[in-house]
């Protein structure tokens, strides 16, 4: 079986990895992967957003199966195009990946079938965006629509620090045409969770829940990235939360996009707040977290090819998605000034430590190879993850595992998942 995974982060590899797994034995092809993937699978210089030399590709080659990883090639419609070649593919088409695409339209759309949000106004004119502001209660949130690397966000003290943002996101066009619309949100209290499902259009199917940590300084301080570092279980993620969330959340939102004649087969990610007046969705993505992940595919058990194809196939039912009794945290190791400016092409150091083992992970985001040396070649390098049977022990390994790789300017949080201590 062949298979190609469009992608080149730390998310691409976790799949990578979990497909080499499988029992169907599959080469794997990856677009344009990174020096990880490049041990496992076969890199291909190809863009995620050249959707004509992918179907090519995969047309000559014959690939059976294409895993569609980032958000862009999504949003811009890469499923349909596939499709339309008499491809077989896994993610959402255009139609559907706009959940994620237009944050404007998640909002609606939960507004319209009762799903669980905070209070919002959308705005496309930054001028009546002002005048909403002044009279607001804050602190409040501004989103940029559209995608922006998970930074598009934007949490407000005050009126000053509002109006800054929305210059920033609708006029200055920091994240380009993202910030053409700009969604105005109530802030909620309480803690983050994030829980991926795989859908198949109608049924949906619970992966293990996991915790992000996306802000770039301990303490969640600094500025918002794509994220610093995850966890999962979380222990916060209750059975009673998880019976409210199957009943308010989960199975409305499949529906929902149904009902709308957009039809989602993929991923559907949802960023989840537990406040005290409930659980509310603070957003939807449309495809596999990053680095959630990196924490959630080493603890499942079913061969994902398997998995992929029953969604594509509308049998999900089908499916007994199982997780392994145990738990996993990723530290991220990035470049010093993410996210913002930072240095490349710096050599790593200590990845034959990993070589052989079962339980801890040095999953390649922003690396590249040059003359055999692994090079650093984006903010976010490397998501060192661990499992043990608890998630005290799963960080303590973790945290001992990034002292095992050395590199320039080597920058991580140091409080990833501390706030789990009491619930082991």
């Amino acid at each position: 079986m062949k298979i190609l995974v469009v992608g080149g982060g730390g998310r691409e590899h976790a799949i990578v990895k979990k497909l080499s797994e499988s029992k169907k034995n599959p080469k794997i092809y990856v677009a344009p992967g990174n020096a990880g993937t490049e041990e496992i699978a076969t890199n291909i210089a190809i863009s995620v957003t050249d959707f004509d030399s992918l179907v090519d590709f995969a047309k000559n080659e014959k690939i059976d199966l294409t895993v569609i990883g980032m958000d862009d090639p999504l949003v811009g419609g890469i499923v349909d195009r596939f499709e339309k070649n008499g491809l077989r593919v896994f993610g959402p088409r255009k139609n559907a990946a706009i959940l994620e695409g237009s944050k404007a339209f998640s909002k609606e759309l939960m507004k319209k079938y009762g799903i669980p949000t905070a209070d919002y106004e959308n705005f496309n004119d930054p001028q009546k965006a002002l005048k909403y502001l002044k009279g607001a209660d804050y602190p409040i949130v501004l989103k940029a629509d559209g995608l922006a690397l998970g930074k598009g966000v934007l949490i407000c003290k005050n009126f000053e620090e509002a109006k800054t943002g929305i210059e920033e996101l609708m006029i200055d066009k920091s994240f380009g045409d993202a910030g053409n619309t700009v969604v105005i949100e109530e802030f909620l209290e309480g803690r983050e969770v994030s829980v991926l499902s795989f859908v198949d259009g109608t049924h949906y199917a619970l992966m293990t829940s996991a915790q992000d940590h996306k802000r770039a300084n301990d303490g969640d301080k600094g500025l918002n990235t794509g994220g610093m570092g995850t966890f999962s279980p979380s222990p916060f993620y209750t059975k009673e939360i998880d019976r409210y969330c199957r009943e308010h959340i989960y199975q409305k939102t499949v529906d929902a996009m149904r009902a709308e004649g957009r039809e989602f087969k993929g991923i559907i990610f949802y960023g989840l707040m537990l406040t005290k007046s409930g659980v509310k969705v603070l957003e939807y993505n449309a495809r596999f977290g990053d680095p959630e992940t990196q924490v959630v595919l080493p603890r499942m058990e079913n061969d994902i090819i398997d998995v992929f194809e029953a969604c594509i196939d509308g049998h999900l039912d089908k499916i007994d998605l199982k997780f392994k009794d145990n738990a996993a945290v990723c530290v991220v190791l990035a470049s010093k000034g993410y996210p913002l400016k930072y240095e490349r092409g710096k050599k790593i150091s200590g990845l034959e430590n990993f070589e052989g083992k079962n339980d801890i992970f040095a999953f390649h985001a922003g690396t590249k190879r040059v003359n055999g040396d692994v090079l650093t070649n984006g903010g976010r390098v490397l998501g060192i993850a661990a499992t043990a049977p608890t998630l005290k022990e799963a960080r303590n390994k973790a945290y001992e595992a990034t002292k095992l790789i050395n590199f320039e300017n080597k920058y991580m949080r140091n409080d990833i998942g501390i706030s789990i201590d009491s619930y082991d």
